[in-house]
């Protein structure tokens, strides 16, 4: 068996990434970031089921760009710039006050819209790496024991599409080898139904394992324990939620970004810390932190941190007006930044040969 890297490096490395498109709208800046993510999957993901979910998010990114420049357009309203074309205004009830269909549409709008879709596929599409790249039942042995029935709904949660992409394509090969039809609406109806029925199956099935196992025992941890624990991660998630919204927004107060951030993270260590007391657990051949780990997670996090860091300094570069239109080419620095976070491709294991027939089921066994 090929050695693979640590599924929390794989979502530490795409999370940082989506950071780094998160802090700009350049599209300049953002296609380098879907072609580093898209290269470093190619290269290194493996035959598994969940290894190709990455084409469907990347559809989905496009059809989240085509959505949000079409209700630009519509919605367009009297927008000034260098107009395209005028679309004829339609009338709306008084209680839609402040909306307006149709209107002059101009270059600046239609760029503006297709920067803004294209800010939020890179950041959908950056999470789809990390579905494609990481074993999600890995990536529960990783959990600490305080947050693992949240990690246990987060791991079910994310493989839910795996799964179902799975089903679909076993599905579309046996309507193709019986010579119906796989394509268009009528396909399309006749495979949803047994996928649907699948996924009840299978959710049945692992609700009674689940309840087998002795899933949700409280362990030898006392009441008191419980509760300090339990708001510990409250206040933990409360404040790193305020926090990173105060870090991405360049408009919010300096105190309201890193210092709750750092105070947030602070809690929910100290949670961690508490709740893994009273709940013992042992790992079967645990996977190991290593220097390919390492230099995986950093160089993600060099653009993350230089990009940041150019979106306060120089703003309309990193989050272009377009107004005058022109060229906002980016600094050359963010862009090789960005070219450093390829370096996964070469310095991850090749999990190519890591085939999975069948997707894993989450280990659920607590010791």
């Amino acid at each position: 068996m090929t050695p693979r890297l640590h599924a929390a490096a794989w979502w530490l490395w795409a999370l940082a990434l989506a950071v780094t498109a998160s802090r700009t709208t350049n599209p300049l800046l953002l296609l380098p970031i879907t072609c580093v993510a898209a290269f470093v999957v190619a290269a290194r993901r493996s035959s598994a089921p969940w290894g190709r979910a990455f084409g469907y998010f990347v559809k989905l990114g496009v059809v989240i760009i085509v959505i949000r420049t079409l209700f630009a357009v519509i919605f367009a309203g009297s927008s000034g710039g260098d107009v395209l074309w005028v679309l004829p205004v339609v009338p709306l009830p008084g209680w839609l006050s402040g909306i307006t269909l149709g209107g002059s549409v101009s270059t600046q709008l239609v760029i503006g819209a297709f920067s803004a879709g294209l800010q939020l596929a890179t950041i959908l599409i950056c999470v789809g790496a990390a579905n494609s790249l990481a074993s999600p039942a890995r990536l529960l042995k990783s959990v600490p024991a305080a947050l693992y029935e949240l990690g246990v709904a987060v791991v079910v949660a994310i493989t839910f599409a795996p799964q179902l992409i799975s089903d679909l394509l076993r599905l579309r090969s046996v309507r193709k080898l019986r010579g119906r039809p796989t394509r268009g609406l009528r396909g399309l109806v006749a495979v949803t139904l047994p996928v649907i029925e699948g996924a009840l199956s299978r959710s049945i099935t692992l609700a009674a394992a689940m309840d087998a196992r002795g899933y949700g025992r409280l362990g030898d941890r006392s009441s008191q324990l419980r509760y300090l624990t339990a708001g510990l991660l409250l206040l933990s998630l409360s404040m790193s939620v305020i926090g990173i919204y105060g870090f991405l927004d360049a408009s919010a107060p300096l105190l309201l970004g890193l210092p709750l951030l750092v105070l947030g993270l602070a809690a929910g260590l100290s949670a961690v810390a508490l709740g893994s007391r009273g709940t013992p657990r042992t790992r079967y051949r645990p996977d190991t932190w290593e220097w390919r780990e390492w230099a995986t997670v950093l160089s993600a996090m060099v653009p993350a941190v230089i990009v940041s860091l150019y979106s306060a300094w120089q703003p309309l570069l990193m989050s272009p007006t377009w107004q005058p239109l022109s060229w906002m080419v980016p600094p050359l620095l963010t862009l090789a930044a960005v070219l450093v976070a390829v370096l996964p491709a070469w310095v991850a294991p090749d999990e190519s040969a890591n085939t999975a027939k069948q997707l894993p089921q989450p280990a659920l066994v607590q010791a």
